[in-house]
């Protein structure tokens, strides 16, 4: 287990993580997410002792990293996939990190194996592609058969294929038992992957919760309805109380309306017994991605012009973000994974 308390990291007068504090539960994929400049990078070379905590601590397993004798049989990390040597083979990069860590020579080939490499595990990696390297960071991750895996961007450069691999890949190392963290910007990727969410804003923790309760806590749901009599359906809808706004996303079509956080069954049932026809009549949920930019909003760094579209009966009715903190820095740059930095 990953156990965070009190994480603090300052560059000169600029902070970049603010007192953080959360632990990475065990047998689900957590994402770990936040806007560029939020802190994630920063958290996760403190991890791994990349990088010194101006205050707190991060254990895994109960200790320090640098109190692990053998730190790639308790955690595997992919931060920085091209951190390795242009003219070393995939097969050498392997074999020298497992001749660090004490993990057998065989142990080298099984994972080229997994990851998709054996064929080319002799050639230098400097003429790999972004995704083959990609790749090999994943292997490397995986080459002490750890019970903690901690990735950073995974689908960066993967094509579709590798994309679904590693997606399935990480759910079925939730499955085992393990604890799986994982950073991406990708939010539909996250969507599919994540069970669990950690978000942070300017270094501070916004949220630390289900995926479920993160998108019902920061976004509401609402009932699209198209229908060619209009005016009987909005007459039956009122006198039930019920408010029904126009559609802004109704592809062209005439009589498209939203009612917010509607029950769908309820009026379906009340168009049926007034005799109304319905050509549509589908619930909707928000998106990770909605949930995610209207949670962290004010606690963007790099910000762009204009407002993120949402689905118009969720404007103007989401909640607010947490209070910000301090602007963060911009991440410095990582290092490889695996073995401990000297002091």
């Amino acid at each position: 287990m990953i156990e965070v308390h009190e994480l603090t990291k300052r560059y000169g007068d600029r902070l970049a993580v603010d007192r953080l504090s959360f632990q990475v539960p065990q047998g689900v994929v957590t994402g770990f997410l936040g806007p560029n400049g939020a802190g994630k990078s920063t958290t996760m070379r403190m991890m791994l002792d990349l990088d010194r905590p101006t205050g707190g601590r991060v254990t895994i397993d109960g200790k320090h990293y640098s109190q692990l004798s053998e730190p790639l049989r308790h955690i595997g990390a992919l931060l920085e996939a091209r951190a390795v040597h242009p003219g070393r083979s995939a097969y050498n990069h392997l074999l020298w990190m497992a001749q660090s860590n004490r993990i057998p020579a065989g142990r080298v080939g099984e994972v080229l194996d997994l990851v998709g490499l054996q064929e080319v595990a002799k050639r230098r990696s400097g003429g790999f592609s972004l995704g083959m390297g990609q790749r090999l960071g994943i292997a490397a991750a995986l080459l002490g058969d750890p019970q903690i895996m901690m990735f950073d961007e995974p689908v960066n450069g993967l094509d579709p294929e590798g994309i679904l691999w590693i997606r399935n890949l990480m759910k079925s190392l939730a499955d085992e038992g393990r604890t799986v963290f994982v950073s991406s910007h990708l939010m539909s990727e996250m969507a599919l992957t994540a069970d669990h969410l950690i978000v942070i804003g300017q270094g501070r923790l916004l949220a630390d919760l289900t995926m479920d309760q993160f998108i019902d806590q920061n976004s509401h749901s609402f009932v699209r309805l198209r229908t060619p009599e209009p005016e009987a359906l909005l007459s039956a809808l009122a006198a039930q109380g019920i408010s029904a706004v126009p559609a802004h996303h109704d592809s062209g079509h005439a009589g498209s309306y939203e009612v917010l956080d509607g029950d769908a069954a309820a009026i379906g049932d009340l168009a049926r017994d007034q005799g109304i026809a319905l050509h549509e009549l589908s619930p909707q949920r928000a998106s990770l991605e909605e949930a995610f930019i209207r949670m962290t909003a004010s606690s963007v760094e790099y910000r762009t012009g204009g407002e993120p579209p949402v689905p118009s009966a969720m404007s103007n009715q989401m909640p607010t973000a947490a209070p910000t903190a301090a602007p963060a820095p911009t991440d410095a740059p990582a290092w490889g994974a695996g073995w401990k930095k000297e002091s």
